[in-house]
This record gives C-alpha cells, sequence and structure tokens, in this order.
C-alpha cells in the first residue's frame, strides 16, 4: 500500500521553480515527484549527521 499524500501550497522563489522543473523534466518525473524524492534525499542527510 502506497504511503498516504498530503496536499502542500508552498511559495518558492521563480529560479528555483524554474530550475527545478528542468531538473524534473530531464529525470522524468513530475515536479512533485521530483520535490518529494530530493527532500527525502535532504532528509536521509540530515538524519545521518
Amino acid at each position: 500500500m502506497k504511503p498516504l499524500k498530503v496536499k502542500l501550497s508552498i511559495t518558492i522563489d521563480e529560479d528555483i521553480a524554474e530550475k527545478t522543473r528542468e531538473l524534473a523534466e530531464l529525470d522524468d518525473r513530475s515536479l512533485s515527484q521530483y520535490i518529494n524524492m530530493v527532500l527525502r534525499q535532504h532528509i536521509r542527510e540530515q538524519e545521518k549527521k
């Protein structure tokens, strides 16, 4: 069973939004999937400290 998803609205800088869209497309992921993946990696790295 997939984990539950939470709808979230955030505001980010335009340059960050554009670069994130580009990276998501290069990785063949939706923007939402890409942001989730990046945040998950960041959290794992922070937990190792």
